[in-house]
């Protein structure tokens, strides 16, 4: 069984705040003062500008899923904060999503990826297989995927000149992995020190009364850990046969047992079949988080208002609730937002078409 402490994060696009889990660390305030430190994010080595340029050519084009119609930014969206801004993700024809589509914006600087936490960072070329080959995302056969990208001349040339070789699945991996990896927040309020007065007031209510920091703590604002927030699966997951034939197809693959009564998203339980981990969802960033509604596992809240009230009514023995005033749930959204930065235009690029091999290269008989 895996190992409690090597799967728990996925980055992404809900708030909440509760009073579990968490790493202890020092502050620099009294408030919360043992969690992690808020602050900016670090800064990070940038990856090979033309294999980045060739993964931002990877990520926008169709090709790579099964049907042609498909792209990584159909669910990835630069437009929608690299999200879809649909309650439950986009699937492959036949199939629909059974979770909210996180972010990717940031991912770099979190641990863990999914709802579920079942891949650490140190997978992100996994990460970006599984969007690739599973049937209810891309569904696409890799053998498939590089005949297609060997006759597109622009991606032979690229591959060759960044990766040293022609087209290979490995290779696509990296690529498209160096892209999401250059996809981070510029400076927001929260890190320039310009927020409002209302947002300083809503930071004390996020460290205090609020107990938000006890899960969202660090400069990338999760604790890295697993909760039970108490928050209801979205309806059309059983409503509708089609997002829940998915989601049973999906446990399946994962091996939870009765997957085919399964009356509830297991959550984390998925990966480490523990009762303890029934139902409960690893801590996803706050950082964009005004830009990337609705909110939840299952999109079930639409605005963050939505997400305090849940929070402040509580629910269950882990969330207490509050008690918060309208005027600290108010400066609590005012703090929220100045964790978002102003959105950066992004022009996706051009796609190469398909050209007949021996028009341009020979090819031997």
């Amino acid at each position: 069984m895996p190992s409690r402490t090597l799967l728990l994060l996925a980055a992404v696009t809900v708030a909440g705040c509760c009073f579990v889990g968490g790493p202890k660390a020092t502050t620099s305030g009294d408030a919360g003062a043992q969690y992690a430190a808020l602050g900016p994010l670090p800064p990070l080595e940038q990856p090979d500008p033309r294999l980045v340029e060739l993964g931002r050519m990877l990520f926008f084009d169709t090709r790579l899923s099964g049907d042609g119609v498909l792209s990584c930014a159909s669910c990835h969206d630069p437009e929608q904060a690299w999200t879809d801004g649909v309650a439950l993700g986009i699937a492959y024809p036949g199939s629909k999503g059974f979770r909210n589509t996180r972010t990717i914006i940031n991912s770099v600087h979190g641990d863990y990826y999914y709802w579920d936490g079942r891949l650490t960072k140190a997978d992100r070329d996994t990460q970006v297989r599984d969007m690739i080959t599973e049937t209810h995302y891309m569904n696409m056969d890799g053998r498939l995927m590089l005949e297609r990208l060997k006759q597109v001349p622009e991606y032979v040339v690229l591959f060759n000149e960044t990766l040293g070789g022609e087209p290979s699945f490995g290779r696509t991996l990296k690529a498209i992995a160096a892209f999401e990896s250059t996809l981070v927040s510029g400076p927001t309020p929260f890190d320039t020190d310009t927020m409002s007065d209302e947002a300083r007031r809503g930071q004390k209510v996020f460290e205090g009364k609020g107990g938000c920091i006890a899960c969202h703590n660090g400069p990338y604002f999760s604790d890295g850990q697993n909760h039970a927030t108490g928050v209801d699966d979205n309806p059309e997951l059983f409503s509708d046969p089609l997002r829940h034939l998915t989601l049973r197809s999906f446990s399946k693959f994962m091996g939870v047992d009765g997957f085919e009564r399964l009356g509830a998203d297991p959550g984390f339980y998925t990966v480490t079949k523990e009762d303890s981990d029934w139902r409960t969802f690893v801590t996803p960033t706050l950082r964009e988080v005004s830009r990337t509604a609705p909110y939840m596992h299952g999109g079930t809240m639409e605005t963050l208002a939505d997400v305090i009230e849940h929070y402040d009514a509580g629910a269950g023995p882990e969330l207490q609730p509050l008690g918060l005033s309208d005027g600290e749930k108010a400066d609590l959204i005012a703090f929220l937002e100045a964790l978002s930065s102003e959105p950066v235009a992004f022009d996706a690029p051009e796609i190469p078409p398909y050209q007949v091999i021996s028009d341009w290269r020979n090819v031997e008989n």
